[in-house]
């Protein structure tokens, strides 16, 4: 099973889903060194890209770590669409992704991601634009509609697909919906009814288990891993060793665990600068005990006495001390469970 986008084959069809201020390039890197099939960039601002606003370069970067690098442009003008795709494609992009999905107000309030699906013309130019700026396959990520009125998702994909684009991701929900609710993943099979080419399902894609249904309801050609990464950015490459035992990796030790999140705020430190980067890692930190203790391996209340401790660590050698000392006791308890 693969998935070909345009003349580029990937053999695991299990992605990593473009998230701002999640999908860093630490976060990424992680994901893909790890097995994910395509891992996405951070949303990148086109207009922004093009006139090399310094985070937006960042949140670009991969080119010799991330191969195949797929960064994802935002925008709501043809002219910056066209010009960022060049850009994207100058700094070692292998595919171009356009978000037309964020459900973020500041976004679409600036009449960007899912607000283009109230205006399906508009989506279309823009879409055009990006093509025409890039010899790089292009794909497009979407909602099912902007509201329970107006599921477009369908005739999206299928201009989408006439203008030439390689590949689409839904995610199973409105915008209107935010993340609530449930994604209807039986919803985006009429999508995939209307398009021959890829087709990625995307929302509440947690385990092995609900890429499994959502596969079956979508007709999906894959699924692509969201907040279901958060505090483990190897999440994906481990659902699709579940999928498939010839793809991916098996689920870390907890002590692999740990030195993957070293690795990690590590990572983190030398993309942002210590300072920065330090406040970015708490919420990483924070997610990792989230996963800790949602697994019943320790108590709620150590949980949130070690997360207390991480948050107020301003040393990273003391960070990774406390991190150390929480996956020692983690470990403690599952042995004695065991």
């Amino acid at each position: 099973m693969g998935i070909n986008i345009g003349k580029l084959h990937l053999d695991n069809p299990v992605f990593l889903a473009p998230m701002s201020g999640v999908s860093d390039g630490p976060f990424r890197f992680l994901a893909h060194r790890h097995g994910a099939g395509l891992v996405v960039s951070e949303m990148v601002a086109s207009e922004e890209l093009v006139k090399a606003r310094p985070d937006m370069l960042r949140r670009a970067a991969g080119t010799g770590r991330i191969s195949p690098l797929a960064i994802q442009l935002a925008g709501r003008e043809a002219r910056w669409m066209r010009e960022a795709a060049k850009v994207a494609e100058d700094l070692g992009a292998d595919v171009i992704d356009i978000n037309m999905g964020c459900p973020a107000r500041q976004v679409t309030g600036g009449l960007s991601g899912s607000a283009l699906m109230r205006d399906l013309d508009h989506a279309a130019s823009l879409i055009e634009a990006t093509v025409a700026g890039t010899s790089k396959p292009v794909s497009l990520k979407m909602r099912l509609g902007w509201d329970a009125g107006s599921i477009n998702a369908p005739e999206l994909a299928r201009r989408a697909e006439a203008i030439g684009v390689a590949m689409v991701t839904v995610h199973g929900r409105t915008r209107c919906q935010f993340y609530s609710g449930a994604a209807d993943w039986a919803a985006v099979r009429r999508v995939k009814e209307a398009i021959s080419i890829p087709l990625i399902v995307n929302g509440d894609i947690i385990t092995a288990q609900d890429a499994r249904r959502a596969l079956s309801l979508s007709g999906a050609d894959g699924v692509m891993i969201g907040r279901g990464a958060y505090g483990r950015p190897w999440w994906p490459s481990v659902i699709a060793r579940k999928l498939n035992p010839l793809q991916g990796r098996a689920e870390p030790s907890l002590a692999e665990e740990c030195e993957l999140l070293i690795e990690q705020h590590h990572d983190i430190l030398h993309h942002y600068g210590a300072d920065k980067g330090s406040r970015i890692a708490r919420k990483h930190l924070s997610w990792a005990v989230d996963r800790i203790r949602e697994r019943g391996l320790v108590t709620p209340e150590k949980a949130a006495g070690h997360r207390l401790l991480l948050m107020a660590a301003s040393r990273p050698e003391y960070v990774l001390r406390q991190l150390r000392e929480l996956y020692a006791i983690t470990d403690q308890h599952n042995a004695i469970a065991a």
